[in-house]
């Protein structure tokens, strides 16, 4: 047993599901990636995403939703269908290329049912129960304006329920019964029939969805009727001997009469009693509350999910597997505590795919972390392919990579997370790397942004060991001038300097309490000028503390603490600036006791931020007390107060001992353009060229190494 089995014995340890045996405890948990083809065939874009991960080591892989009925019941585009013959061609090449890295998959049974997004946009009826409640909420109040424009909802222009006859609960049983002959033809090892998510068969089991008054409403074994018949055909159809399981809510959050996870125990032991091979515990929410779109199945809070598949798992002989941003050490650990038998991953093994190896070699590491920003899920809410803002290859495993033309001499420019990114590739590619930062510390605005929201420091770090563990000449308080690159006479200089802030023209802006978000930065990290350290009337001895923090973990923690204690602004502050920058830097001072109220003029607060996170970020800040303004006019900064005008024409006046403008960052080309007109071979990664924020970053310096590594000598 190596090293890493030590350290996750439970985690890496062999399991098993029915029959089927896994090397490992970790699956591949089902996400709807939008990655298969428009009618529904497993092409080679899908095919390559989870061959990706049955090569990185997972245990087992679950699809994302694979149609039974398809199209009808489909809930997004480019889903995977199993509801005809002509679908096993692509099914079974699907589970060959898995099962030549030693995987096993499983297709994941689907009806979208209430949630058949496919259907509304078609003009078909939904299926469900009965006639579902009017929405609680509008779960769309966080989208913006050019989200709302290309999300498929917004092309629905009515909405037909078909209530279900016994005739149609028929139908769909058989459906479920035949698409899973298709899977154990097609070869997969098992099949998941999805019971959650306020899908077809989940509608069925909510009191809140189901007020059916026949054999399938009223009584729980009423509305888990439904479920259990659909396992039964199943397992009549594939026999006793090929693995079949449900995934069951084990509650709904914030829904009044929802599924509670008492009803989630009763449901599980049913499921057992009918013939099940194991449980996977998920979760369900209001989806009219913005905020619980991170709160169930795809959640904020770390291990959230645990104690509920606990309980499930207390009653059952049958594994459980469960999932919800679990560590993996947390996982091990519940796994060794008897509180479930298999992990499902989702965001990390988007991030990426080879955690599973990592871990079993020691290289823990080395594992390119997510930092839980939704970009992911994000996508799939206005209808496009799940990405990686992390992982920009996530999606694209299908492009084969020419020949890398190896040993140029490459110069980048920006220790920031654009030019980390593009050094580190380059380098891994066999290219002689210089990587110039003019400050003191590699990370640029990621340090800052680390500081504000701390699963973007894990990011940071992992870049910045990727550079120190890799063939990269790294120079510190360097600028990369004309004439040191003339010297240097590289292949090619990569310009990765970042954005530029300026302080935009608001009236006001040239008082002494205002500081730029630069200036809010430098501050933090102990880089302002002696100037800027007068300004606020900062103290030589705590600038001379900051000054000194090395740009480890302990230094970003350090000023987390020591701004707990101290901050050199006043009690009221007003943040000019509702986009990613300004939210997270209102959360930050909020948490330190100021009182905090962002205003701004665009229509909607939040770009910068995916939806999924902005849809929580902008909830909690409102729980906090912090006031958010937006479609403000005329803002005007006075010397105790911000005033502007809002959305009825009313003049309103905030105090503010403080302000911070966090507007007007664009890209700056200058450096590019200067060094292009020089005669070097110039390109551009990052927000230097138009801010894009961390996705933006990485996605860039993935295309620009890749083009040098391609480009002939």
């Amino acid at each position: 047993m190596n090293k890493m089995h030590h350290r996750y014995p439970k985690l890496l340890s062999p399991g098993n599901i029915g029959t089927m045996a896994l090397r490992n405890r970790i699956v591949v948990t089902a996400m709807g990636a939008s990655l298969a083809e428009p009618d529904g065939h497993c092409g080679e874009r899908l095919i390559r995403y989870h061959e990706a991960q049955a090569r990185g080591g997972a245990g087992l892989i679950v699809t994302g939703v694979a149609g039974v009925a398809w199209p009808v019941g489909a809930n997004q585009a480019n889903q995977i269908a199993i509801s005809d013959d002509r679908f096993l061609p692509g099914l079974t090449s699907l589970t060959q290329a898995v099962h030549a890295h030693g995987a096993k998959i499983a297709a994941q049974l689907h009806h979208g049912g209430l949630v058949g997004m496919e259907d509304m946009l078609a003009g078909r009826p939904i299926w469900g129960p009965s006639l579902p409640d009017p929405p609680s909420g509008d779960f769309t109040a966080a989208f913006l304006p050019e989200e709302l424009a290309e999300a498929p909802f917004g092309r629905i222009t009515a909405m037909n329920v078909k209530v279900m006859t016994q005739c149609d609960i028929d139908t769909v049983v058989a459906q479920f019964a035949a698409a899973a002959g298709r899977a154990k033809q097609a070869g997969f090892d098992g099949v998941e029939i999805h019971g959650g998510h306020g899908y077809l068969l989940s509608s069925f089991i909510s009191a809140k969805s189901n007020k059916r008054t026949d054999d399938y409403g009223g009584p729980l074994e009423n509305r888990v009727r439904f479920l259990l018949e659909v396992l039964r055909a199943v397992r009549a159809e594939v026999g006793s001997e090929f693995p079949v399981w449900c995934k069951i809510d084990s509650r709904e959050e914030g829904v009044l009469n929802g599924i509670t996870i008492d009803d989630a125990v009763r449901t599980a032991r049913l499921v057992e009693m009918a013939g099940a091979d194991a449980v996977t515990v998920t979760a369900y929410h209001d989806a009219g509350n913005p905020k619980l779109h991170s709160g169930s199945h795809t959640p904020h809070e770390p291990g959230v999910n645990l104690p509920y598949a606990a309980r499930i798992k207390a009653v059952l002989r049958i594994p459980v597997i469960a999932s919800g941003r679990v560590e993996p050490e947390m996982a091990d650990h519940a796994i060794a505590a008897g509180e479930l038998d298999f992990v499902s991953m989702g965001r990390k093994l988007l991030a990426d795919p080879e955690l599973p190896n990592k871990l079993a070699c020691a290289q823990q590491d080395d594992v390119r972390p997510c930092i839980y920003c939704y970009t992911c899920i994000s996508a799939i809410y206005v209808g496009k392919p799940m990405r990686c803002a992390v992982n920009p290859n996530l999606g694209f495993e299908f492009m084969s990579q020419p020949p890398a033309s190896r040993g140029k001499q490459i110069a980048v420019v920006g220790g920031g997370p654009g030019g980390m990114e593009t050094a580190r590739r380059l380098a891994a590619d066999g290219h002689r790397v210089t990587l110039f930062e003019q400050g003191a510390h590699l990370g640029g605005t990621l340090r800052f942004a680390s500081l504000a929201y701390p699963p973007n420091e894990r990011l940071l770090e992992w870049l910045k060991r990727q550079v120190e563990t890799s063939r990269i000449e790294v120079r510190l308080r360097t600028a990369a001038t004309p004439a040191l690159l003339r010297d240097m006479k590289p292949d090619a200089v990569v310009v990765a300097t970042g954005a530029v802030r300026r302080l935009p023209e608001i009236p006001g802006h040239d008082l002494p309490h205002v500081l730029s978000g630069d200036d809010l930065r430098r501050l933090m990290l102990g880089e302002s000028s002696a100037e800027l350290t007068r300004k606020v009337g900062l103290t030589t001895r705590i600038a001379s503390q900051l000054g000194a923090a090395t740009g480890l973990t302990s230094s970003l923690e350090f000023v987390r603490r020591a701004t707990r204690r101290w901050m050199p602004l006043g009690k009221d502050i007003v943040i000019i600036g509702g986009e990613l920058v300004g939210l997270e830097l209102a959360e930050f001072l909020a948490e330190r006791g100021r009182t905090v109220t962002i205003v701004d003029d665009v229509p909607r607060l939040g770009a910068g931020l995916t939806i999924v996170r902005r849809m929580r970020m902008l909830a909690e800040l409102a729980e906090h007390g912090l006031k958010l303004v937006a479609g403000a006019a005329r803002i005007r900064i006075e010397p105790t107060q911000v005033v502007y005008c809002d959305g009825e024409g009313e003049h309103r006046a905030v105090p503010a001992e403080s302000v911070i403008v966090a507007k007007g960052a664009t890209g700056d080309l200058s450096l590019a353009h200067q060094l292009s007109a020089d005669g070097f071979i110039v390109h551009e990664v990052g927000d230097c060229g138009g801010v894009g924020y961390i996705e933006g970053a990485m996605r860039g310096a993935a295309r620009v190494a890749g083009l040098i590594s391609a480009s002939s000598r």
